[in-house]
């Protein structure tokens, strides 16, 4: 098992890795739409779905990956009422249309409105 660390993504804030490179699998942890430069949150669930998007593009980046790469997400919405406007921002990433749960959940760290985790394969 490797760890996979980059500082273009947010920092785990606890203890787990940013994602986990298992034989020609990457496992990521999930993404909340955290700025890594500022710490922020952008506001609304498109400025969030777009973030959180970039942070998983980070990871994958630092495994020698992309978007392309990945067969499996996992989504989790504060709201329901905002999964139209969150698979448009989705929609713009994953153009390879991986494997996909979608649920909404009580709460996610910081308040934030998404998360999303990712498999990937090289």
């Amino acid at each position: 098992m490797k760890v996979i660390n980059t500082e273009k993504a947010p920092a785990a804030i606890g203890p787990y890795s940013q994602a986990m490179e298992v034989g020609n699998f990457i496992f990521a942890s999930g993404q909340i739409p955290v700025d890594p430069a500022t710490g922020e949150v952008p506001e609304g669930i498109t400025a969030q779905a777009e973030q959180s998007c970039k942070n998983v593009g980070a990871i994958l980046a630092a495994a020698g990956l992309d978007y392309t790469n990945v067969v499996k997400t996992t989504c989790f919405l504060a709201d329901m009422a905002d999964f139209a406007e969150f698979n448009e921002v989705y929609a713009k990433y994953f153009t390879g249309k991986p494997a996909r749960s979608c649920v909404a959940v009580k709460a996610i760290p910081k308040g934030v409105l998404c998360e999303i985790e990712v498999i990937a394969v090289k």
